[in-house]
């Protein structure tokens, strides 16, 4: 059906307007990304290490998401992703087409031009000073490919500040604990103004908090999937000096920082797996937003707080822990004790 959004919701809040185009957005974005992977569940016999689909959805939501937002805020530039090179290169005629395809069984207006020209405004740069959106597309390609966890992750940064935040999370039970709910929830938070969730597709709203477990031994950490993103080992080691004897909930994406924000988990780790490796803005912006209004707390390993006015990257920070708050220190102390200086 068609997703709507109540902007009563909206009207009070010190981001309305973008609050209201940026939620259109993501929810628009995120039909594209289910309709492609509906077709590649269909289709399912992908040769092994073939990404064609989820480039296509990461493309495809890239655009929506630019247009949407360029018609709304012309002024407000882009960080984005991706940028349309891969297209417009004549050797990717073929993942054009699929692109334009994909973007038009959502807004069948759009003219190819249209289509690549949204794309390529991802390219600001950031800095400390001014206002833009940044935009992950699809945040978990390797959940996308499995047919698991993903998001579509965007954020307003104003002077370094993040002050908006949105996750669509198609995959993500409605809840964890009741299967029968169903899929599919966007969440979005402003600052000051408290975090909300909604399942896809309705119009029920609910506020978001942290959980508020203070003993580290009870509490319930999430990890990516992947080990690649995050040191593991480390992060069991870690698990082990605070007594947590619960399995990690291993999901990917920034559903984790919303599994933190509703409660399914208390603490998210992840840890440098390389020393020169720097955390890129859109990774985090939308769920830093959203877990510190749920009532949580989100630093890197040394304690900062994240610096989304450096560039593109998070230049000034390591690794990221987000915890529900209560649990920040004694986390932070383990994770230090574990690494060293």
């Amino acid at each position: 059906g068609c997703m709507s959004f109540d902007p009563a919701v909206a009207v009070s809040s010190h981001h309305g307007p973008e609050l209201v185009a940026a939620l259109d957005a993501v929810k628009k974005a995120a039909r594209v990304c289910e309709a492609v992977q509906h077709r590649l569940v269909a289709g399912s016999t992908l040769e092994k290490g073939d990404k064609s689909p989820v480039t296509v959805a990461d493309f495809g939501a890239q655009a929506i998401v630019s247009h949407l937002l360029s018609r709304s805020f012309p002024h407000i530039p882009l960080i984005g992703e991706e940028d349309a090179a891969a297209l417009r290169d004549p050797a990717g005629a073929d993942l054009k087409a699929k692109v334009v395809a994909a973007v038009r069984e959502v807004l069948p207006d759009l003219s190819e031009t249209e289509i690549l020209d949204a794309i390529d405004r991802g390219t600001h740069e950031g800095g400390p000073s001014g206002t833009f959106f940044t935009l992950d597309p699809i945040d978990g390609t390797k959940g996308f490919l499995r047919q698991q966890q993903y998001a579509v992750a965007l954020a307003l940064v104003v002077d370094g500040q993040v002050t908006l935040g949105v996750l669509g999370c198609p995959n993500l039970p409605v809840d964890d604990a009741d299967p029968a709910k169903g899929r599919g929830v966007v969440a979005w938070a402003v600052r000051g103004e408290g975090a909300r969730v909604s399942p896809l597709g309705a119009t029920a709203v609910d506020p978001l908090f942290v959980t508020e477990i203070a003993d580290a031994a009870q509490a319930r950490f999430c990890e990516s999937v992947e080990s690649g993103h995050s040191d593991q080992s480390t992060s069991a080691k870690i698990a082990s000096r605070l007594g947590i004897t619960a399995e990690p909930y291993r999901i990917d994406s920034q559903c984790k920082y919303l599994a933190v924000a509703r409660g399914d988990a208390s603490i998210y780790l992840r840890l440098p797996t390389r020393a020169d490796y720097v955390e890129k803005i859109w990774d985090h912006a939308a769920g830093q937003c959203i877990v510190v209004e749920a009532g949580g707390r989100v630093t890197d390993v040394e304690g900062k707080d994240l610096d989304f006015g450096q560039g593109r990257r998070l230049e000034r920070n390591r690794g990221v822990i987000v915890t529900n708050g209560k649990l920040h220190e004694p986390v932070l102390a383990a994770v230090q004790a574990e690494m060293g200086p």
